[in-house]
């Protein structure tokens, strides 16, 4: 409950006790006219208002003796208010570091895990440069020697015009 609201109670509280008040009052002045024209008459009235009274007496008295702790009842309320609103505050600035660290926390994660793939991508490619390349070095060398050894068991012959214009002509 806010102070603000707790005031607004107190305040109508003293309203109501101030239209007690006003309609007590009111109350005597109508006994006060009422016994005035016959006294006689409402006397066993008379002797009921007397209690009544110190009843009202010993109410105010009450109300008296309980408007400190009243006002000591508001100032704990008012100070629980204000520690549980500092509190909020300062677990909204907590909770606004946690999530600014956690979102740094991310970014770099993030960066790192990039890095990462890249670094990655890189080597695969330098693994694959040095696998392949020793491999068409082969494939060259293999190649050159089929190519000798296919010239060599041929020996010096020469394809006829024949065979050449056939080439040719399959060619076209």
């Amino acid at each position: 409950m806010s102070e603000d609201v707790f005031r607004f109670v107190i305040a109508a509280g003293v309203v109501l006790a101030g239209i007690a008040f006003v309609v007590q009052a009111a109350v005597l002045l109508a006994l006060y006219r009422v016994t005035k024209g016959g006294q006689d008459r409402f006397a066993p009235l008379a002797e009921n208002a007397g209690p009544i009274l110190s009843s009202t007496r010993n109410l105010l008295q009450t109300l008296d003796q309980n408007t400190p702790r009243i006002n000591e009842i508001v100032q704990d309320i008012s100070a629980v208010t204000h520690s549980a609103r500092e509190q909020a505050a300062r677990l909204n600035a907590l909770v606004e570091d946690a999530t600014t660290r956690a979102t740094r926390r991310l970014a770099e994660l993030d960066q790192t895990v990039d890095l990462a793939v890249e670094q990655v991508e890189q080597t695969g490619e330098s693994v694959k440069r040095a696998v392949l390349r020793p491999l068409r070095e082969v494939n060259a060398i293999l190649i050159g020697v089929r190519t000798a050894v296919l010239t060599y068991a041929q020996g010096n012959r020469r394809p006829s015009v024949d065979h050449a214009t056939l080439d040719e002509e399959m060619f076209i």
